[in-house]
């Protein structure tokens, strides 16, 4: 391969968009609009088994108390989310980090790709909003258990994005151990960033190399 078909792929929260991810109320509102589209009667104990990101067991049974499809509003829960964030985003709450405008000077040796665990929705609004033009590849997971159970650290959505970008070998920048555990899976070499949010996580694979800005990515590509 050239230097141009190498990939340089990146994850989004907390390495492009600043924040280690999306607030947790995003997916209380969610919730409370989902249970008002539904005309569904909750009990504050029910509730709480519904609360949280997670799919998992509490949710199921939250569901199965009130009679309903737990896949299905899960799914529900999830697309309210996903505009909830990105109305938060429109209004400013999260934006760029600062040395994300380092990745325009790897444009031209590297084809960009940027895989997240977020929304795809999300992931596409905030590449339009911040005119990240220099992405070849943008997607994040779609709504629902499916994508659920495939974030990372499963490798799905970087294989996915390394076969549509026609390559095999590449660099995923991610900052949690999940995406340095999904690029060894998918076949990559990882970086790891640390922010202010990971400074003292400890990995248990070793990626290829640990920086504390995008401006220094270029040492070790």
């Amino acid at each position: 391969m050239t230097d141009g078909d190498q990939l340089l792929l990146f994850d989004m929260d907390g390495v492009i968009l600043e924040g280690h991810g999306t607030d947790p109320a995003v997916h209380d509102d969610a919730l409370d609009e989902a249970i008002a589209e539904a005309g569904l009667s909750v009990d504050d104990d029910t509730r709480s088994l519904l609360a949280g990101y997670e799919y998992d067991t509490e949710f199921v049974r939250g569901c199965e108390r009130l009679g309903i499809d737990p896949v299905a509003f899960y799914r529900r829960r999830e697309r309210h989310s996903a505009s909830h964030t990105i109305d938060r985003l429109a209004a400013g709450d999260r934006t760029l980090y600062p040395d994300s405008d380092a990745l325009d000077g790897f444009a031209d040796d590297y084809t960009l790709g940027l895989i997240s665990n977020n929304y795809d929705a999300v992931v596409e609004f905030v590449v339009d909003h911040y005119d990240l033009d220099g992405f070849a590849y943008a997607r994040g997971r779609e709504p629902g258990v499916g994508g659920f159970y495939r974030r990372k650290p499963n490798p799905h959505y970087l294989l996915a994005g390394r076969e549509a970008l026609g390559g095999t070998d590449g660099v995923y920048v991610g900052d949690r151990a999940t995406d340095v555990m999904a690029a060894r899976r998918a076949g990559l070499d990882a970086i790891f960033i640390r922010r202010p949010h990971n400074g003292d996580v400890s990995l248990p694979v070793e990626p290829r190399a640990t920086i504390d800005s995008l401006t220094a990515l270029g040492e070790y590509l």
